[in-house]
């Protein structure tokens, strides 16, 4: 990208969301002021500017893919970009929304909307990678200011932004934070979320909740019965994996396995 003549055009999406990634962005404060004299930043709602259709050199997009709209949307954006990064659980594994899924029922709809019609959901939330080829993922719930300046900077200069899929584990060695579950016996998903948040929630004394996404290698079966030796039922261990990445293929799985065993 620094070999481009001009500033490397940027844009900034969401799909169904809560917006926090992108105040994740907003919130690098003189960070961002910087960042925007080396980028050109071409659509950002949250930030002002607004042109959806133009062609830029990278695309941020948060949020999951809900309604059919989204999948129109998502193709037009993939066919006007040159790099297509995906941000957020939401954009990553669907996000709370996947919660839905298998189980999505259109009477709820009309149970909770007084003019159930002018609503257009698609029966999944799904994520971006579902749809169109992603070029990279950023993780978390949200992601933090710091993920997204690495990621840019990276592109910056020409190089692959590093993928950080080491467990939240390793943040807590490094910075010395000890371990709840050990110390503690509280029920903690460090062991299998990836790293990125710097051991937020044990650093205060509580559990990691998994809202960073699976870990590479995650051992999902031996966390599971070391949270049953800890006294949680099947369905409470299930709903650890089943939270904000429920659809993330490594949780999903381990909650599928949980039930069967349960049932047996």
């Amino acid at each position: 990208m620094m070999n481009e003549p001009n500033k490397p055009r940027v844009a900034v999406h969401k799909f169904s969301s809560c917006d926090g990634c992108q105040l994740a962005f907003l919130n690098l404060g003189e960070d961002l002021l910087t960042l925007a004299d080396r980028v050109e930043l071409v659509h950002f709602a949250e930030a002002g500017p607004l042109d959806p259709d133009t062609d830029v050199d990278v695309a941020f997009v948060e949020g999951s893919v809900s309604t059919p709209e989204d999948l129109e949307r998502i193709r037009h954006i993939r066919a006007h970009s040159r790099m297509l990064i995906a941000i957020g659980a939401c954009a990553t594994a669907g996000g709370i929304q996947g919660l839905r899924n298998g189980v999505f029922d259109k009477t709820w709809v009309t149970q909770i909307y007084s003019h159930p019609e002018a609503i257009a959901s698609l029966e999944r939330s799904t994520p971006i990678a579902h749809h169109v080829k992603v070029d990279f993922e950023l993780w978390g719930c949200p992601v933090s200011g710091p993920q997204m300046l690495a990621v840019v900077n990276s592109l910056l200069l020409g190089v692959a932004p590093r993928d950080n899929a080491d467990k939240v584990c390793t943040e807590c060695k490094r910075a010395g934070y000890p371990c709840v579950m050990v110390t503690h016996g509280i029920a903690c998903m460090g062991p299998v979320t990836r790293a990125g948040c710097g051991a937020l929630c044990p650093s205060l004394g509580r559990d990691c909740y998994g809202c960073y996404g699976p870990a590479e290698n995650a051992n999902t079966d031996a966390l599971a019965t070391q949270f049953a030796s800890l006294g949680l039922t099947p369905v409470e261990v299930v709903q650890r994996f089943q939270s904000i990445n429920s659809q993330a293929p490594v949780f999903l799985a381990a909650a599928d396995s949980i039930r069967v065993r349960s049932d047996d």
